[in-house]
């Protein structure tokens, strides 16, 4: 490990100090309700595994204790709509961006679920098999992309041919959302792979040449056992019987549910085209610095959306640079702000990026890192640098928008490099408060994160935090 105080005075010490009277321990926000886990009891994460972003509970929490009525909420990384449509049951006003379709198709569905004919489903899926089996061609099918090539069986891949046809000949579309979404959320089972971390995970019966000790992921259903189980399982979550449980938000009619406003995009580019001081409260957690690839994680679910290679490779460079793939964004960036006569907002921005001297020696030390081959992929310097300066404009976007006494809740996690722990926490917040928020809290959770096993190795067991961030606009 490098010894930074060799280099400088070490400016993460004294951002810590600065900053440190906003940390607080949070006890009552525990690893599950600040993750996916609190949220495995909602019906479309019982439909469709997504382990990405924060719970319903979460999102409750912060709106009921912060805010005295409904307003207007936003969020810039929306995911599935945890945010956007547990505020709907509360009277908010949802409005968010997600630029990856997997999260835009789910969105999609749960809005499709509002409109839905549960006795129309159940008339159709009845008749599904024999439709099915009456199809003799398909003009709908699945472009695989090199990462997925022989992903199914083959006859599993010949009746998701098939079933993308059916669906496209529905007139209904809240149907046709429906159906699709069920084969959508059966894929792994279907398929040779498993999802591992950010990579699919091959079992040993692939056409695929595997290297290593083979992987048996265990049984593979058909597409006829998935399916079946999986219209179940939807049909009675819906059926009236199962309602009250598990969808209160239909049944709560004190409250009116206003629509979910989505835009699909890089909220890079979307942020600057909304109205300043318009929102009330933003909730986000943005993707974590921890070269996490979810174009690869949800590989098959976005070639069942129908995206080819160079919309894949797209998307993964048009994501907040938190894989050792993207590229640097910056001179995009300059050229669209200055597109929207918005240049000096550019200089502005990177200005406060430039001066937080926090900032400048975690570069400085990821870059002698990399000199010293002690990165175990060399790309991780550029990767921090871009990730902090994307956020660096997604923060100064956020309070712009947000109404004076509005609030700003982040999620996130820090991360440690080369034994080197970079304080996520610490510097977004100097970030939001040179653009105009003031830290209210940096609430940190009891238990924190670990470092992998392959850094356990070299520099021992460490904890770095895990932190919900509370800004407040001036």
């Amino acid at each position: 490990m490098i010894n930074t105080t060799e280099i400088f005075p070490s400016e993460r010490q004294k951002l810590f100090d600065q900053l440190a009277d906003k940390l607080e321990t949070a006890y009552n926000l525990s690893r599950k309700v600040v993750s996916f886990q609190a949220n495995k009891d909602e019906p479309i994460y019982r439909w469709f595994k997504y382990k990405e972003g924060f719970s319903s509970a979460l999102v409750k929490y912060f709106l009921t204790e912060y805010s005295s009525k409904p307003g207007k909420i936003f969020d810039p990384f929306a995911g599935t709509g945890t945010n956007l449509f547990a505020a709907q049951e509360l009277g908010w006003q949802s409005y968010g961006v997600e630029l990856l379709p997997v999260g835009t198709f789910v969105m999609q569905t749960r809005q499709a679920l509002n409109e839905i004919d549960i006795d129309k489903l159940r008339a159709v899926t009845k008749k599904l098999w024999a439709d099915l089996s009456e199809l003799t061609y398909y003009k709908n099918h699945i472009n695989h992309i090199s990462i997925t090539k022989d992903a199914f069986p083959d006859e599993t891949e010949e009746y998701l041919n098939k079933y993308l046809t059916y669906c496209s000949n529905i007139k209904d579309k809240h149907i046709e959302t429906i159906l699709r979404f069920a084969a959508f959320a059966v894929l792994e089972e279907i398929s040779y792979t498993r999802k591992d971390g950010q990579y699919l995970r091959w079992d040993y019966r692939s056409k695929r040449d595997l290297l290593g000790k083979p992987f048996d992921k265990g049984k593979i259903l058909t597409f006829e056992e998935a399916l079946k189980s999986k219209l179940n399982q939807i049909i009675q979550d819906l059926s009236p019987s199962r309602t009250a449980s598990l969808f209160e938000q239909f049944e709560n009619s004190n409250i009116e549910k206003k629509p979910v406003k989505i835009l699909e995009g890089s909220c890079l580019k979307e942020l600057p085209k909304l109205d300043s001081d318009f929102f009330d409260f933003i909730i986000t957690s943005p993707p974590y610095c921890n070269r996490y690839d979810y174009t690869r994680t949800y590989a098959l679910e976005l070639i069942f959306l129908g995206y080819d290679n160079d919309q894949v490779r797209n998307l993964r460079q048009s994501m907040l640079s938190c894989t050792v793939e993207n590229k640097e964004k910056i001179e995009s960036l300059r050229q669209f702000y200055v597109s929207i006569s918005q240049g000096e907002t550019f200089e502005k921005v990177v200005e406060v990026y430039n001066d937080s001297k926090a900032m400048t020696e975690v570069n400085a030390i990821l870059d002698e890192l990399k000199k010293l081959k002690k990165l175990n992929n060399s790309n991780i310097a550029r990767m921090v640098k871009n990730y902090f300066l994307e956020l660096c404009f997604v923060i100064y976007e956020m309070e712009r928008i947000t109404k004076s006494g509005g609030y700003c809740v982040m999620v996130n996690d820090n991360v440690r490099y080369g034994g080197e722990e970079i304080p996520v926490d610490l510097i977004l917040s100097e970030f939001a408060e040179n653009f105009g928020f003031n830290i209210n809290k940096i609430f940190v959770l009891p238990k924190g994160k670990g470092n992998s096993s392959q850094q356990m190795g070299n520099y021992g067991r460490t904890e770095v935090r895990k932190c919900v961030y509370l800004w407040q606009k001036r």
